[in-house]
């Protein structure tokens, strides 16, 4: 928990132009009694593309500081103008308002700037040299980004933990429990689904040369019964052809139940993968 939190920035003269002073209200609260004083800064960022274009505007001392809400004026000089990029001085930069304790920053407050010109003619066509004084500078109050930083205080209490904590309870943890086990879970079944889509795909290619050899194979039977089964009329006598005929019939019922036999093996293998799927 931070000793000093940031309660409110109200800039006082905006819009204004580029080259006036920033002037900034303060409110911030403390909740204890502080030994050293508070580091106030303001920053201008004079390029998107380099920091060694940053300029600090001004800092400020402030302290001792009473515990309870406080509030102040800080007033900081413009950016030099001559140390900005010319092709850099007009469009959106930054200002950026920090804090810091005996060194340590623990807040940061980023605001967006847009410096255009004051006439509607000079930003309809700008000047290939800036004309300084004839540009305003407008900071977005509304949408500050706000950084927080935990650090040390007075008390050794009140550093951060510069390692995480020792948790030796998780090592007793289950498996499945611990941090991470349901991503691992989820590629674990994605792999096995892929497995049985694979084993499926080459049961179902079995299964189809199973049936294809069978049906050849009943062919083939069928094809022997109709050879076997075939005489000459004209070399036998009636009732050789009756017992025949009838030794013939008792032969196809016995072929019929084995060709039957033969059909339903995969009949019953296609019900097998259909229950398996």
């Amino acid at each position: 928990m931070s000793v000093v939190s940031l309660l409110g920035v109200n800039i006082l003269n905006n819009p204004a132009k580029l080259t006036d002073k920033y002037e900034l209200e303060i409110t911030f609260e403390c909740l204890e009694q502080l030994e050293k004083d508070l580091e106030w800064k303001l920053t201008y960022v004079g390029s998107a593309t380099s920091t060694q274009y940053d300029q600090e505007l001004d800092s400020l001392l402030v302290g001792p500081i009473p515990v309870g809400v406080n509030k102040f004026i800080f007033e900081a000089d413009p950016p030099n103008t001559t140390n900005i990029p010319s092709n850099e001085v007009l469009g959106v930069t930054v200002v950026l308002l920090t804090c810091a304790y005996d060194g340590r920053e623990f807040i940061r407050v980023g605001y967006y700037v847009n410096n255009e010109y004051e006439t509607d003619e000079l930003n309809a066509e700008p000047p290939a040299q800036p004309i300084m004084d004839k540009i305003r500078r407008n900071i977005l109050a509304d949408k500050p980004r706000v950084t927080r930083f935990a650090i040390k205080w007075d008390s050794e209490a009140s550093a951060p933990a510069e390692f995480p904590p020792e948790q030796p309870e998780a090592d007793l943890q289950a498996d499945e429990e611990e941090y991470g086990a349901e991503e691992l879970d989820e590629e674990e079944a994605e792999e096995e689904a892929a497995a049985d889509d694979a084993s499926k795909a080459v049961a179902g290619a079995d299964g189809d040369a199973d049936m294809a050899g069978t049906a050849e194979a009943a062919a083939a039977e069928e094809e022997e019964a109709s050879d076997d089964g075939s005489v000459d009329l004209e070399d036998e006598s009636e009732d050789e052809l009756v017992e025949e005929v009838e030794g013939e019939g008792e032969g196809e019922a016995a072929d019929g139940d084995d060709a039957m036999e033969v059909d339903e093996k995969p009949a019953a293998a296609g019900k097998q993968e259909v229950m398996a799927h």
